[in-house]
């Protein structure tokens, strides 16, 4: 495994006669968040929270709303440091002209540029969710947000750790942790809900654990006026379902870590697109598909793993995408992203998400071989296929040609022809018009490219799945895979690949 992980940390400064004195007053400037925003949260003229504005400590939920309500209008910036717990008995309605706050909830409400980051010995919501409310601009980082419950006693924000709702714009969170004890019986809702045209938001590098529900996007099958969320590196783990539940509009959920999903995991429903690749699902039921309604959504998906998945029967409101994932739709990402594998992200995100991790970020350039694929070998020239080559009178594309190549020239037997992507890096693609089993292929470079192909892939094009990873041409083995296409993607190369021949045949060498 190839992996490497950059370190940022929140600085913190704060003097013990301002904590002496309980109150929210400035500490020196100082950068409170660290990072800058990513996936959708980058869009509308992104997303920078407090930036510029002034820097203030809070160890109580009053002294948030206290810092909000101080400043001179809703829309002067400022960054919140927090550290300790904010709890019912530290958090009271604050009126001030740069706010709109109420007791037992950290009220975001009609405001915007806001940063609230924990710093310190770190930030806990205890019972006391984070509620955000025709706004706009708002950062929440390392911070832990646990047990917020709808029934019973104490109740906040509804029930959900962190709500968004009503004409709210471009929301990052960021490294946070948040944590129930049960479901909705024991009087919790979600962890994570955005409702009533919410667009823009970016939920990054955290964990959603413990809970019966993950969070939605919508909260009716009419209610279709949010979308553009994005979810990357984060862990879902001991989630029944709604991870996330997605009602219209676009989401894209890549290197994410699925754990112990119960019931149904990512569900696209009432026109929704969802953009799934690079996850790793594990020991989990109907990680994707369109669930409890007959109103569908649609996925493409490409790289993800899916390790002990189980999937139920397709039936009147039920409609998993297994046990054979394949995109029914596509979706266009407007933003720049890196992708690490996703047989990685077990150990990636176990060193970066969460709160209290230091706000570290993969590179996002790990590389690992797909832990499902029984013995996926590197190619070896010496032992050529036996059998049909069953790319004969099969069909080609791929995803660019340089001028003068051909994607047919891959599967015309002819070896003096050639495919070249139009640069260093490209897939080139065998498919058949019916299912057809392959467990062995041959790249076969031109004369005077040998050598040129560096690292790449095999995927299997409508599942995603990645097949066998290595470096260099000739003979590929994996575990025999029934598809319709068949990717060959190279991701680097040491001069300009040309590909002769992309042989595919059933049997092994």
């Amino acid at each position: 495994m190839r992996r490497s992980i950059a370190r940022r940390l929140v600085s913190t400064l704060a003097t013990a006669a301002m904590l002496a004195a309980g109150l929210t007053l400035p500490v020196s400037p100082a950068s409170a968040h660290t990072g800058s925003a990513t996936g959708y949260a980058t869009q509308n003229g992104g997303t920078t929270g407090g930036t510029g504005g002034q820097t203030v400590r809070a160890t109580t939920g009053t002294q948030i709303h206290q810092a909000l309500c101080e400043r001179p209008d809703t829309s002067t910036p400022i960054i919140i440091q927090v550290e300790g717990t904010i709890h019912h008995g530290n958090t009271s309605k604050v009126s001030g002209p740069g706010c709109d706050t109420a007791d037992d909830v950290i009220e975001l409400k009609k405001i915007s540029n806001v940063t609230i980051v924990g710093t310190g010995s770190g930030a806990v919501f205890d019972q006391l969710g984070i509620h955000v409310r025709e706004s706009s601009n708002i950062i929440i980082q390392n911070v832990t947000v646990r047990n917020v419950k709808k029934s019973g006693s104490p109740t906040s924000n509804g029930g959900d750790a962190i709500g968004m709702e009503k004409d709210v714009r471009n929301v990052w969170v960021d490294h946070v942790t948040l944590e129930a004890s049960g479901g909705e019986s024991e009087g919790y809702d979600a962890l994570f809900d955005l409702k009533n045209n919410t667009r823009y938001v970016t939920l990054s590098y955290s964990i959603l654990r413990d809970s019966g529900r993950g969070g939605l996007v919508g909260s009716s099958e009419s209610d279709l006026s949010n979308g553009y969320i994005t979810y990357h590196h984060n862990l879902y783990e001991n989630i029944d379902s709604r991870a996330p539940l997605l009602r219209g509009g676009i989401g894209h959920m890549y290197n994410n870590h699925y754990v112990d999903l119960h019931k149904s995991g990512i569900n696209s429903r009432a026109g929704a697109r969802a953009k799934v690749e690079n996850n790793y699902f594990k020991d989990s039921k109907d990680v994707l598909g369109t669930f409890y309604t007959n109103e569908r959504g649609s996925w493409e998906v490409s790289g993800n793993i899916y390790d002990n998945v189980t999937w139920s029967g397709q039936g009147d409101k039920n409609y998993p995408a297994g046990p054979d994932p394949r995109s029914t739709t596509s979706v266009s990402i407007p933003y720049s992203y890196l992708l690490d594998d996703a047989g990685c992200l077990p150990e990636v995100l176990s060193r970066t998400a969460g709160a209290g991790t230091g706000n570290r970020v993969s590179d996002g350039d790990c590389q690992a071989d797909d832990p499902t694929d029984p013995d996926p070998t590197d190619p070896d020239p010496t032992d050529p296929p036996v059998g049909t080559n069953l790319s004969l009178g099969a069909g080609a594309d791929g995803s660019s040609k340089a001028s003068g190549t051909s994607y047919g020239d891959v599967i015309d037997g002819d070896t003096n022809t050639y495919w070249s992507p139009n640069g260093s890096t490209g897939r080139i693609s065998v498919k058949w018009g019916s299912s057809t089993t392959v467990s062995t292929i041959n790249i076969r470079e031109a004369a005077g490219a040998e050598g040129n192909i560096g690292s790449w892939r095999v995927v299997d094009h409508d599942a995603g799945t990645t097949l066998a990873t290595g470096s260099g041409a000739g003979v590929i083995t994996f575990a025999p895979r029934t598809l319709r296409k068949i990717n060959f993607e190279i991701t680097s190369s040491n001069g300009t690949p040309r590909v002769a021949e992309f042989e595919t045949y059933a049997g092994a060498p």
